[in-house]
């Protein structure tokens, strides 16, 4: 199966991601990375926005981590048919949201990083490891 096609599947299975009333996915990084080619599917509004593979090296590092123990992309888009969009990230860890904001390079760094899943959205069920909460990173 192709990348586009499976990451297609995967994102649509509760319904329509571009239908505010679908539940927004949370995938993995190797789900939402795997096969990503698409300038802008994350960080866009970045002064020079990075492929999609720096992002990946990037979130690959962070669950080495001993204070984090997950990493999900909140899908909030699949209007482009390049690719899905995203613009949160969520970090599983005992970390401070002013710790998980000092893991990004300037390239990189979020707008805005909170404590919780963003109010007001409704995403697919995701069970919280033990132990840690949610650190959402979010770009414009």
């Amino acid at each position: 199966m192709e990348a586009l096609q499976r990451i297609a599947e995967r994102v649509n299975r509760n319904g329509d991601p571009d239908d505010v009333d679908t539940p927004r996915p949370l995938l993995t990084i190797d789900e939402f990375f795997d096969g990503n080619t698409s300038v802008g599917s994350i960080g866009c509004n970045l002064p020079q926005a990075p492929l999609p593979g720096a992002f990946y090296d990037l979130f690959k590092r962070i669950p080495a981590r001993d204070d984090v123990a997950d990493i999900r992309v909140q899908v909030t888009a699949f209007d482009d048919p390049d690719w899905p969009f995203s613009d949160t990230v969520y970090v599983m860890t005992t970390a401070s949201p002013e710790d998980v904001a000092s893991w990004f390079d300037t390239g990189f760094a979020p707008d805005e990083v909170s404590e919780g899943f963003n109010p007001g959205v409704t995403c697919e069920p995701y069970v919280v490891p033990a132990g840690v909460r949610p650190i959402g990173c979010w770009w414009d």
